[in-house]
């Protein structure tokens, strides 16, 4: 927002949100009478294009915010190293305006963030020359379509966080150096603020000397500037249908509601997430279980190659689903198949499952004796059992098989702490995926869920307490983290 909100700074009908499209209405309305009315001489169909130019507008202007933050994530060319925020989105699709006056009250937003990023929404004051062009009845349906496709195009084009005008251009054509910005150019007067002021022609700039001395040099910089590689990557996945759509790549609004993230930094370690295409409904087919794992063992190679030091598995990326058998049948033994069979791997494939027994064991209240294990197990569980039993605490569980297994997986002398259980007087439940509505409603008054699986159980009694499934808070310095994996 501006950061002195005048008239106009939003548009009229923002307040009315999804119904915003209402007032188009009226125009609708009288689009469609005035075709059905009137003869067929008469007929006006340019009311009728205004739908597909709008489509197209959209489609231009998605391809161009999906190829900035790609190539900004890839970190070849890029001119800034500073990832988007979110409220960056949002404000980056309002109305600006860049005068002396008016720019603490429309345009002041546009450059709270140094980091430029193609907009679809952009008033310019090019777009005069249209409104000429039709009160003087001069304009045509190509001529507006031409003219607007060619400002969207240089406005997205000069916003990118990447440089993409090639040297041998300016070579060729001297001329178009002052004629033609560069997204280096514009850069500068997001970062430098008074530089560079021209939009689309730096010809102004030469003229006025407002050109920032620094320009060719960034130029130059940004155009020989190689591909980063992270040192950590998380390799997590799609959830549901829609969530594709919440991704960097989608579409702006909808990416400003936090799914994944794209680059980090802790400290010195830039880390950065991969998304396997693949929805949470697939990694429970059987069928899907050899491409799933050939698109992990694809990206963990990629990772090896590019020299990242540490990958960790999103939680579906470790295993699909559990029967009860010893090792159980996993997607992929929780990454330990990828490094069978590439011996030579020197990146160091993790999945967390430390960490989350960790939180675990110290979300259980002080003084807890007992618990009970419900649901399919899980190297989470495992482990979890063991440490529990080590504390102590007696593990108890309903199914003989399930007994075995765990017992199995503990040693001699901590196998006295697991215990078969008759009933469901227990007031702590560890649960994982697979827990039924019928044993959650046996469960007595005031029992504690704790999960174990990355989707927590559906809440079923509000007479007892269900835990969050286990996270961890960031560190502050743990830079540009603008948005949550619910798949960890």
């Amino acid at each position: 927002m501006a950061s002195k909100p005048g008239i106009l700074t939003d548009w009229p009908w923002t307040p009315l949100g999804n119904f915003k499209y209402v007032v188009l209405a009226p125009w609708a309305i009288h689009a469609i009478y005035s075709f059905v009315v009137k003869d067929e001489k008469e007929r006006d169909i340019s009311h009728f294009l205004i739908f597909p130019f709008l489509l197209w507008r959209m489609l231009h202007n998605q391809l161009w915010i999906s190829l900035s933050r790609h190539r900004t994530a890839k970190g070849n060319n890029r001119i800034v190293d500073k990832g988007i925020e979110f409220e960056q989105v949002e404000r980056e699709r309002n109305w600006a305006l860049h005068h002396h006056y008016l720019y603490s009250r429309y345009h002041s937003h546009h450059h709270s963030s140094i980091v430029t990023e193609p907009s679809p929404d952009i008033f310019c004051c090019f777009q005069y020359h249209l409104l000429t062009m039709i009160f003087t009845g001069t304009s045509s349906i190509v001529a507006f379509v031409g003219y607007i496709s060619y400002i969207d195009f240089m406005n997205n084009m000069g916003h990118c966080n990447f440089e993409l005008v090639p040297k041998w251009l300016f070579s060729i054509f001297p001329f178009l150096k002052y004629l033609m910005y560069t997204p280096s150019f514009h850069s500068l007067h997001h970062t430098q603020f008074r530089t560079n002021y021209s939009l689309f022609m730096p010809f102004y700039d030469y003229i006025y000397g407002t050109m920032d001395k620094s320009s060719d040099v960034l130029y130059e910089k940004s155009l020989t500037r190689p591909e980063e590689s992270p040192d950590v990557v998380h390799l997590t996945h799609l959830t549901t249908p829609d969530s594709i759509y919440h991704m960097r790549l989608g579409f702006a609004s909808v990416a400003s509601k936090p799914y994944i993230s794209k680059w980090n930094h802790f400290n010195k370690l830039k880390l950065q997430t991969w998304v396997i295409p693949k929805y949470r409904i697939q990694y429970f087919l059987k069928g899907q279980n050899e491409p799933i794992n050939s698109l992990i063992e694809e990206a963990i190679l990629d990772a090896d190659q590019r020299g990242v030091k540490v990958l960790s598995l999103g939680i579906l990326n470790q295993a699909s689903y559990y029967s009860f058998t010893i090792l159980g049948e996993e997607l992929n033994i929780y990454g330990e198949l990828y490094i069978h069979r590439n011996p030579k791997l020197k990146i160091k494939v993790v999945d967390g499952s430390s960490l989350a027994v960790a939180v675990v064991l110290n979300s259980i209240p002080k003084g807890t004796t007992q618990v009970l294990f419900r649901g399919k197990l899980s190297k989470v569980a495992y482990f979890t059992a063991l440490a529990l039993c080590q504390k102590g605490i007696q593990v108890a569980t309903f199914h003989e098989e399930e007994y075995a297994k765990i017992n199995m997986k503990l040693n001699t002398k901590l196998g006295g702490k697991l215990a078969l259980s008759k009933n469901y007087a227990h007031k702590i439940w560890l649960v994982g995926d697979g827990l039924t509505e019928e044993e959650q409603l046996k469960a007595p008054k005031g029992t504690l869920f704790y999960s174990l699986f990355s989707f927590p159980p559906k809440r079923m009694r509000k007479a007892c307490f269900y835990h969050t499934t286990p996270a961890m808070m960031s560190p502050t310095i743990f830079e540009d983290m603008d948005s949550c994996e619910v798949s960890q």
